[in-house]
């Protein structure tokens, strides 16, 4: 089971965007990244291009990229404080993340 999943609220707490907040848009567990929204925003220029019969103008594209999933933590929803994340198993069999700070499930 994956400590941090697409749609979390996740913190960033190394690099130049230390301390901002965002929702998790992918997570890349083989390359062990995730992309938050907002955070790591890179550029991308792209040229003058004929597409077709119309012609597309150039433009800069800004766009998250992957950060090293060493470098955010998650966000409790309850207590709304970053935390390390803990495994329980729940009476009906259910493994489920718990934050370590306030001791909730997460969901």
């Amino acid at each position: 089971m994956q400590r941090i999943k697409t749609g979390d609220t996740v913190e960033v707490i190394a690099g130049k965007d230390l301390g901002e907040r965002g929702k998790v848009q992918s997570v890349l567990p083989k390359k062990n990244r995730v992309v938050v929204e907002g955070v790591n925003i890179l550029h991308k220029h792209q040229k003058a291009r004929q597409a077709g019969t119309r012609q597309v103008p150039a433009q800069i594209l800004k766009f998250p990229g992957p950060i090293d999933l060493s470098n955010v933590m998650l966000v409790c929803p309850s207590c709304d404080k970053r935390t390390r994340v803990g495994f329980r198993v729940r009476e009906d069999g259910y493994k489920v993340r718990v934050c370590r700070k306030c001791n909730a499930d997460i969901e």
